[in-house]
């Protein structure tokens, strides 16, 4: 290693160490660049052993985590090897060998059928229509809707080419067709593209003796006037009520 990198913040397992504060640098090296000191922390990091290094890899990859956060997450499961890495693997090998897709609403379980579905109360002939698996999670989060689901797997965006077809849209269409569904509600985000989606679905189903809803949109519950955009300021005074 040369002078440069003797010098140069060095990061192992998520700590980083740099010259004290004062201490002059070394005459004739000229400060590190970012990607230098990228360079050094790639070797620390061989040094640790490639099994370590793919599993950070990974874990860098994964929503919310940086290279930086997933070396600390790593040190922590090795540090905890018995309490946390050992448990956390035979939980993925149990979901990797259980999880599939719910051949009615697109939920994911262990089962072909998922909870939701399978429970004789959810039965109410109502329908919430939404994005994705996430969408649903945070749905049943406030156990404030008693009815069954329907994921579609994304929304229509002609800028990614993605269609009806490439959707969900056909299985509802078929669900409301079949089923005795007396409302469907379109709990889609409030964007571009979730609107131009839930503008569709309501176009699809305008034949069907079905009622058709959305989630009302204006003032979260502990939101301020001052920090709403103005979009959302007019969607809650369309949809005001009487006090």
């Amino acid at each position: 290693m040369d002078r440069f990198a003797i010098n140069a913040p060095m990061q192992f397992w998520g700590c980083e160490s740099r010259l004290p504060q004062g201490q002059a640098p070394v005459p004739g090296v000229a400060a590190p660049s970012l990607t230098q000191s990228r360079l050094v922390v790639g070797v620390w990091m061989d040094e640790a052993g490639p099994e370590i290094g793919r599993l950070i890899d990974m874990m860098a990859k994964l929503p919310g985590l940086g290279p930086r956060s997933a070396r600390r997450a790593v040190l922590m499961m090795i540090r905890k090897k018995a309490v946390v890495m050992e448990p956390l693997a035979r939980a993925l090998d149990d979901v990797v060998a259980t999880v599939r897709e719910c051949r009615v609403c697109g939920n994911v379980g262990s089962a072909e059928i998922c909870a939701i579905c399978a429970a004789p109360k959810r039965a109410t002939g109502v329908l919430c229509v939404v994005e994705d698996v996430a969408d649903l999670w945070a749905m049943e989060r406030g156990r404030a809707f008693g009815g069954r689901y329907h994921v579609l797997g994304g929304v229509l965006s002609a800028l990614d080419g993605v269609g009806p077809e490439e959707l969900r849209i056909p299985a509802l269409l078929e669900r409301v067709a079949t089923e005795e569904i007396s409302e469907v509600i379109l709990a889609l985000n409030a964007t571009v593209d979730g609107q131009t989606t839930a503008h569709y679905i309501a176009d699809q189903l305008e034949a069907a003796a079905v009622e058709i809803t959305s989630l009302a949109q204006g003032v979260p519950i502990g939101g301020e006037l001052d920090y709403l955009d103005d979009g959302t300021i007019s969607a809650a005074l369309r949809a005001r009520r009487r006090f």
